[in-house]
């Protein structure tokens, strides 16, 4: 009896492991999510280049071309630093030799070249939004710009951050990947300005503040992130509460993107690099994005970080 006790305990163990290792394991997409009619539309890969702000991550410190994806920008958090990779056209050092499925893993998945996890300091939960085709067609975008060579350093993460199956556990968590659906009761320039938010702008991402393991408070979606970076630097609260943009109106917010001065004259210095792509988006993109920010549920937190 004792032999079968172990051996059924034994059994019980080994289908938990297999059942833990494929939980945690890279799920890619398939190659059939590449349709064959797919012709790149150039156009709508920059306008999702720039709302993505892919130029603040991914130019080289001190490079003035934002076009030139080097990589190697520093971002300091609690798990460690992580270092912004090399994603110009290069074959060697960028996503050059990448295929389209590569890609789309990378966006879609947080899967990387190789099949291992990518780490969600780059935002593929946001990503995951887009639909296959846009991402194909940013990827298509990419290729047009200068390959700049250059491998990146490793990220410098704590222990036992740095073990990539980690990541597998934090997805297993967190991450929740599905395609935007257009809401049938709001309006197409609401659709509009979430779609581009949520997915590419990927707003949610810093404006939110996060817990222990890095997940996003849902509950406090927007409200103000107190820990953006290592050292305290303080993403703002940008709902419609008195905490944070209670007193803007959509036309407001459309202005600032534009701008990078809100309408109390401030040039506020955290949203400098994303002021920097988001002024080269059409007047109706950023309406899309000012009235969808706008009619956020108001929730408060980070009083007293009020740029306004």
């Amino acid at each position: 009896m004792s032999r079968f006790i172990l051996a059924t305990f034994a059994s019980i163990l080994i289908a938990v492991a297999i059942g833990v290792a494929f939980l945690i394991a890279p799920h890619r997409l398939p190659a059939s999510v590449l349709t064959a009619d797919y012709k790149p539309n150039l156009a709508k890969g920059e306008t999702l280049f720039i709302a993505g702000n892919c130029s603040a991550c991914h130019t080289a410190p001190g490079e003035t071309n934002r076009k030139k994806l080097a990589g190697g920008v520093k971002l300091n958090s609690s798990f460690g630093r992580f270092v912004t990779p090399n994603i110009s056209p290069d074959v060697k050092d960028g996503v050059g030799g990448w295929t389209d499925l590569q890609f789309v893993n990378a966006m879609k998945r947080g899967v990387g070249r190789h099949g291992e996890h990518l780490y969600p300091s780059f935002p593929y939960g946001a990503y995951s939004l887009l639909s296959t085709a846009d991402v194909r067609d940013l990827f298509a975008y990419i290729k047009t710009l200068p390959a700049v060579a250059g491998a990146r350093p490793p990220h410098q993460l704590k222990f036992p951050f740095n073990l990539r199956p980690a990541v597998g556990v934090w997805k297993a968590l967190y991450f929740k990947p599905v395609e935007f659906l257009p809401d049938p009761k709001q309006s197409a320039e609401w659709n509009r300005g979430a779609y581009l938010a949520e997915g590419p702008a990927h707003c949610a991402e810093c404006h939110t503040p996060r817990g222990a393991l890095g997940g996003v408070v849902a509950t406090s979606r927007y409200a103000g992130a107190p820990n953006l970076e290592a050292g305290g630097r303080y993403a703002s609260n940008i709902t419609p509460d008195e905490d944070g943009l209670g007193d803007w109106t959509a036309q407001d917010i459309a202005d600032f993107l534009k701008s990078g001065t809100d309408k109390c004259f401030n040039e506020p210095t955290g949203m400098r690099d994303v002021v920097a792509s988001t002024s080269n988006l059409s007047e109706a993109d950023l309406s899309a994005i000012g009235t969808y920010i706008h009619a956020l549920p108001a929730r408060p937190g980070g009083a007293g970080h009020k740029t306004c």
